[in-house]
């Protein structure tokens, strides 16, 4: 059977042709389609509109998981709650991630918590920084009583455990516990600071590097140091990138034991759905979001994943909200059959190009961290680095080219909270309310742990703290056809911000719009219509709504006109307008 069969042959060749003649209708003068259509990654990776088998990489391939073998589903828990465990165990969980030390799980309860855990047969991965030493005692020693041996990973790592306790507990697990890694190297935290997929990259493998370096440095053999390496990375609602940062991952890692000389350097990875990208606004779109990671992650090859609750960014999930985050990855395992398949992206034009080049990238910052004496000793190189990362992200976001659905576009200013009240979004110097999802490694000494959301929701909160919820007049101008659009556009940008919008209605009369804005209690109007209704009416009622004491004026779309300050148009910094729009409206930042 020829699946082709009677429809013409094309080439790339023709798609160019055509291309170019759509987009010359279009106005766009380029000269190649692929010059006017790419898109290029944080990392300055070229996406191309077209790829083909061309553009198939040769690259060292990359470990993966088996098919049929999924992942394994691991559920994070921050507080001693034995009921919560078992729930999370008896419907579908596979592993417990668990939280302790201050302000999470005491290490001394963790013999409560895992009381009814079967300890062979759900591994149990720690985090408990400078604890470790203290919470592998409290875990071994549970398992000597049941006269088990424990499964997992004892969270060390030389960052946040301590050299001396990262190596003793690696020489231990490697001597008595086989099912029992030691070592876990997060690289969450260069993400949440603001990093790119390259900057998290080139810095787990650096971390790695140093940790290969301290455990046969202490007698273990190559083999058994990379036996006792866990890697966490984050699985953000990107699909593609998520798929290509882990196969790059073990890309990169391949190439670090094929110069170390293990015959079995496979990468064991933890993907955590992103911190990040979550939003305390409309927390229900994370469903959204951590689906698409969660698949991505799984697609990507994880060994292991962590959805996190919904409503993360409000504090500790309720029990709801940790079903949700378990049955997200139920239904892509046992109903999507998303772990069916080994590296179902493998062979993709796309996929295998965009892991290729990720790689590239990720290995030359690599050297980069070695060059400067390791990652312990290139905090400065790192700091910088990301903050360069996490500006041209936060410029992107401010001016809506990266889009956060239900927080700078198609914002709900009706929502109802998730839990009964309004939870502050964001703290003290917009700076997130949540718990921290990890802890911070070497390489990362000062720098914030941020989400993309913070900026608008602190001026969300700002704006529902008030009495009364601060308003925009929008000054429409012609019948409701002529003005929809950019009025919709506008409302859209100001509620943003968490401003309230009211509307003239259809009309022309500069007196009776002005009339409705003096009713409205605003300072601030825009003007909302087509171009040919702004030529016949904007600069009249412009005038009239400085009559009526308007302190700003905006005009939503393109032309100068006598009376408007500024306009509104896609691709404008959101921020600025709000920011500004709030000293109009003098509502205090």
């Amino acid at each position: 059977m020829h699946l082709a069969a009677g429809f013409p042959t094309t080439n790339r060749d023709d798609w160019r042709a055509l291309a170019l003649e759509v987009l010359r209708k279009s106005g766009v003068e380029a000269g190649s389609p692929e010059e006017a259509l790419a898109g290029l990654t944080y990392d300055g990776v070229t996406l191309a509109p077209l790829y083909d088998a061309a553009d198939l990489p040769e690259h060292l391939p990359c470990a993966r998981r088996a098919a049929g073998a999924g992942w394994d589903v691991r559920q994070r828990h921050s507080m001693a709650d034995p009921e919560a465990v078992l729930a999370d165990l008896e419907h579908g969980v596979t592993s417990l991630w668990l939280v302790l030390g201050d302000g999470a799980i005491p290490v001394g309860r963790l013999p409560d918590v895992l009381r009814e855990v079967y300890l062979d047969l759900a591994p149990i991965v720690l985090q408990a920084g400078a604890e470790t030493r203290e919470a592998a005692e409290v875990l071994f020693g549970l398992a000597a009583e049941r006269e088990v041996s424990p499964m997992g990973n004892l969270g060390a790592s030389i960052g946040t455990a301590g050299r001396d306790a990262t190596v003793e507990l690696a020489v231990r697990c490697s001597e008595g516990f086989p099912g029992m890694r030691a070592v876990m190297l997060d690289a969450t935290p260069y993400h949440d600071a603001g990093g790119s997929d390259a900057d998290e990259l080139g810095c787990s493998i650096a971390l790695g590097v140093e940790h290969l370096r301290a455990l046969t440095g202490a007698g273990l053999s190559v083999g058994q140091a990379f036996g006792q390496l866990e890697f966490r990375y984050a699985a953000t609602a990107d699909q593609f990138a998520t798929i290509a940062k882990l196969r790059a991952a073990r890309t990169l890692w391949a190439r670090v034991a094929e110069v170390c000389g293990a015959a079995d350097g496979g990468q064991r990875q933890h993907a955590v759905t992103s911190s990040a990208m979550m939003t305390a606004r409309d927390p229900w779109v994370n469903l959204l979001r951590t689906t698409i990671a969660c698949f991505a992650a799984g697609v990507g090859g994880a060994d292991a994943v962590t959805v996190q609750p919904f409503d993360a960014c409000l504090g500790p999930p309720d029990a709801f909200a940790r079903r949700m985050a378990r049955n997200t990855q139920a239904l892509l395992l046992e109903e999507a059959g998303a772990g069916r398949v080994a590296d179902p992206a493998g062979g993709s034009w796309y996929v295998e190009r965009r892991t290729a080049d990720l790689a590239d990238r990720a290995w030359a910052w690599f050297q980069e961290i070695e060059a400067a004496g390791g990652i312990g000793a290139a905090s400065g190189l790192v700091a910088g680095r990301i903050a360069d990362t996490r500006q041209r992200r936060a410029d992107d976001i401010a001016h809506r080219r990266f889009p956060i659905t239900g927080v700078s576009e198609f914002p709900d200013l009706a929502e109802k909270p998730v839990r009964g009240q309004p939870v502050p979004s964001a703290g003290a110097g917009g700076q997130p309310s949540r718990e921290r999802v990890s802890e911070g490694e070497a390489g990362l000494e000062g720098l914030p742990e941020i989400r993309y959301a913070q900026e608008f929701e602190a001026l969300r909160d700002l704006a529902d703290a008030r009495p009364e919820r601060p308003v925009v007049f929008l000054a429409t101008i012609g019948p409701v056809a002529a003005y929809t659009a950019r009025a919709a556009f506008a409302a859209n940008l100001f509620q943003a911000g968490g401003l309230a919008t009211e509307s003239a209605g259809p009309g022309t009369d500069p007196d009776q719009i002005a009339t409705a804005f003096a009713v409205s209690g605003s300072t601030v109007a825009c003007l909302c219509s087509s171009a040919k209704m702004y030529g016949l009416h904007a600069e009249a009622v412009a005038a009239a709504l400085r009559r009526a004491g308007a302190r700003k004026v905006w005009l939503a779309g393109k032309g100068d006109y006598e009376g408007v300050d500024d306009r509104l148009y896609a691709g404008c910094d959101a921020l600025a307008v709000l920011r500004t729009t709030f000293d109009d409206l003098e509502v205090t930042r």
